[in-house]
């Protein structure tokens, strides 16, 4: 198999199981000898912790002010020599992100506009594009109630109305980023986890002509 480093990133509202599906990508991913490296928006490094206080409710800020760091925070996802994106694809590691931005084009696409969101990201030369994103789609109610069960602390986006809208905003983003011509696949998220494990794997290997 062409072992060739790709960016794979993936998408959808809380609680669709993107950790879970990224954790079984990469195990079957290794198996076939593809070496592998999980990340997270917002990231572990300050500009990521940062975010995550905002999240959390424990700062505030502007909805604009929050888009801008995450801007800043993906373009640091890139380039920071210590595990960035960059680092891994040029040491020949795949690299698979638990969001990108177009969770940013549908959260705080909601607030400030998609056009504003685009700009940040887009026409930012430290943000690359990635190989595949993988969307998996959940309705939010599935969405809430696999939050609930968790039985964890909820963060500011977390309401049945806000993912709802978000949902759609993201379907929105999808439309619009394939018309710019991004690899993206949508899958069905409300199934069994192996049946949406064996959808990511299958699109997953398109990228190395499998």
């Amino acid at each position: 198999m062409n072992n060739s480093a790709k960016f794979i990133v993936f998408e959808g509202i809380d609680g669709a199981g993107k950790s879970t599906q990224i954790r079984l990508l990469a195990e079957a991913l290794e198996k076939r000898g593809i070496k592998t490296s999980q990340s997270a928006e917002p990231t572990s490094y300050p500009s990521g912790r940062a975010i995550r206080d905002v999240l959390a409710g424990r700062v505030t800020v502007s909805s604009d002010e929050l888009a801008v760091m995450f801007a800043a925070d993906r373009a640091n996802h890139n380039t920071n020599p210590d595990g960035g994106i960059n680092c891994l694809l040029e040491s020949g590691i795949t690299a698979i992100s638990d969001r990108y931005y177009y969770s940013s084009m549908a959260y705080q696409g909601v607030q400030i506009g998609l056009e504003r969101v685009m700009q940040l990201n887009l026409e930012n030369p430290d943000i690359r594009r990635p190989d595949l994103c993988i969307f998996l789609d959940l309705e939010p109610r599935q969405s809430l109630d696999r939050i609930e069960s968790r039985h964890e602390s909820t963060e500011i986006f977390e309401t049945y109305e806000y993912l709802d809208k978000t949902r759609k905003t993201f379907f929105n983003v999808i439309d619009t980023m394939i018309a710019r011509g991004e690899n993206i696949v949508c899958i069905d998220a409300s199934r069994s986890v192996d049946d949406i494990a064996s959808d990511v794997l299958d699109a997953a290997l398109k990228l190395w002509d499998c």
